[in-house]
């Protein structure tokens, strides 16, 4: 962190009001009236929950509202280096929101050209705005690549993002937000598709490059754990104001509102386990604070029954090599594990391991190359299509990405009672409909959001209504793939104390794959260490997180943020 900061400020904000048209006579404000400053040199972290109105503040400033649902008050003012952001042309906002500012967006799968390699959409950021040509440009596009931690960026360049996994699709991104060099850098949650290592290594190339080119970040996030790290100065907002601003110290030391006390107690710690996470309602409504809990137990014993059995699962993908010639790529390998019913499996390890592959095999999405899944006894994956579709329901997947896997034309209401229809669940549309309204509730969602798409949420609301849409079939076995890396901490906390809840109620058993290692000491029985596509460590959740015996392991543990540092 620096402690260089001048008082002259690179960006001011002053009254910002921003509001959406929801019809033709009504709008709604979601920023009401915000005023901050960013200076030079420095790195302001912008904190709340999703639909605070923290993206929509950093997309007013980057001119990246919608001009036909959006409108910004006369008295507002975004002030960049002396000139008014909001009286230039949009050619000037453009060029200057090229070059000078710059955005990492928190989705990579909607930022990213599929039908372009990553290379080439690195190469035309540095051709448009540095000049460059194409050999030059393609060169620093690799030491981009490089810099952002992508291994063997010289062939790497010439993949397309769908040949790679989310979290290097979030570093692709990243790499062409530094790549022209920006004053001011605005970081929409940067890391939350990110493994804990590579997470730090991002954490640290940012701060590394505002320190190198004396570049200001604004750092947009819902993990407080990473503000400690790289914040000088903290913005809290809430209902699209802000609560409570000071110095990273002030704000973690001695935070004055209790809504901000609320955010630094939500998120689970590594050295407890309460039976429930609290969440921001339980610390507000007591006046900031919070009952004593018993701590959960959580391991296996190894008189369990056995409601899956991995036995030596591999997963191999093909590309083509010269004319004739294949090459392969062994995503996963040998991968052996038992699920308990009832429990839960946390499958850790970087982007790339092989954990969401796992996952999505053993959810025939992909096809297995080798190995067995035997459920209750049958191979899951060597069965027809007609005999799989029984175990359809009883076996479910959150996604990763709810971005994608939401249907864009349906109502949440349509989402939740599409698989109910499919599967035979509720007599009557009326009986479906009351079963939706109460999922809903219980992921934290208002009735209305039954009516509403899903383009109208943010990226956590929409999370929670996948978490939803699975969870209407009751499923016996969920894989929850990054289920609640999208949600900040107190609607993480809400969806994780409603999986426990279920898990109890139905006894129901997770596989739960996360870069989140204090989610997954929180929630896990026992965690599978993967790497390369091979299994490293495997132990009840205590042992692993206290005794670890892998060099491998140890290293994920050591990159789990800290908080403040000093």
């Amino acid at each position: 962190m620096s402690q260089d900061n001048t008082n002259q400020a690179l960006l001011k904000v002053e009254n910002l009001r921003v509001s959406f048209r929801v019809n033709k006579k009504d709008s709604v404000e979601t920023v009401k009236g915000i005023s901050f400053e960013i200076p030079r040199n420095s790195t302001v972290a912008l904190v709340g929950e999703s639909g605070s109105g923290k993206s929509v503040s950093s997309l007013a400033v980057m001119g990246l509202l919608p001009p036909d649902t959006s409108s910004i008050a006369a008295d507002s003012k975004i002030i960049f280096e002396g000139r008014s952001l909001l009286e230039l042309s949009i050619a000037e906002r453009r060029d200057l929101c090229g070059k000078e500012i710059s955005m990492i967006f928190q989705e990579p799968m909607t930022s990213l050209n599929p039908v372009f390699t990553v290379g080439f959409q690195i190469a035309e950021v540095l051709r448009l705005h540095m000049g460059m040509d194409a050999k030059q440009a393609r060169k620093r596009a690799i030491e981009l690549l490089e810099e952002v931690g992508i291994p063997d960026p010289k062939n790497k360049i010439d993949a397309y993002p769908s040949q790679m996994s989310g979290g290097q699709q979030q570093r692709v991104m990243i790499a062409m937000a530094i790549a022209c060099e920006p004053k001011l850098l605005i970081a929409d949650e940067p890391t939350t598709a990110l493994d804990v290592t590579i997470q730090k290594q991002i954490i640290d190339l940012i701060d590394a490059l505002r320190i190198k080119h004396k570049m200001s970040v604004l750092f947009i996030t819902h993990d407080l754990a990473l503000v400690g790290e790289i914040a000088d100065h903290v913005i809290v907002m809430r209902n699209g104001e802000i609560r409570e601003a000071g110095t990273v110290e002030q704000i973690f030391e001695s935070p004055k509102d209790t809504y901000t006390q609320a955010l630094l107690h939500c998120r689970p710690t590594l050295d407890t386990r309460p039976w429930r996470l609290p969440v921001i309602a339980d610390f507000m409504n007591n006046n900031g604070a919070l009952a004593d809990q018993k701590q959960r137990p959580r391991g296996l014993k190894g008189d369990e029954e056995i409601v899956l059995e991995v036995k030596d699962l591999g997963k191999s993908f093909y590309s083509r090599e010269g004319f004739f010639g294949k090459k392969e790529f062994k995503a996963v390998e040998g991968v052996s594990f038992k699920l308990a019913r009832g429990k839960t499996l946390g499958v850790v390890g970087e982007s790339g391991s092989g954990k969401t592959t796992v996952g999505l095999t053993l959810m025939r999405l992909h096809q297995a190359t080798s190995g067995q899944a035997l459920f209750e006894g049958k191979d899951i994956l060597s069965m027809s299509n007609k005999e799989f579709h029984h175990y359809k329901r009883r076996i479910q997947i959150i996604f990763q990405n709810p971005y994608a896997s939401l249907n864009p034309r349906f109502t949440v209401g349509q989402i939740l009672m599409e698989p109910m229809h499919i599967h035979n669940i509720g007599a009557n549309d009326s009986e479906r409909s009351a079963m939706a309204y109460q999922l809903l509730e219980k992921v934290g969602l208002p009735t209305i959001a039954f009516h509403r798409y899903p383009h109208e949420f943010s990226g956590g609301q929409r999370q929670r209504i996948a978490i939803a849409r699975c969870l209407t079939m009751k499923p016996e076995v969920l894989v929850c793939d990054e289920s609640v890396s999208a949600l900040d901490v107190s609607v993480q906390a809400q969806v994780l104390n409603l999986l426990q809840d279920l898990q109890e109620e139905f006894g129901l058993s997770y596989i739960f794959i996360s870069h989140d290692l204090a989610v997954v000491k929180y929630i896990a029985d026992q965690v599978m260490v993967m790497n390369k596509g091979k299994v490293v460590e495997l132990a009840n959740s205590d042992d692993l997180y206290l005794n670890p015996t892998q060099a491998y392991t140890r290293t994920l543990l050591n990159a789990i943020p800290k908080g403040l540092q000093h």
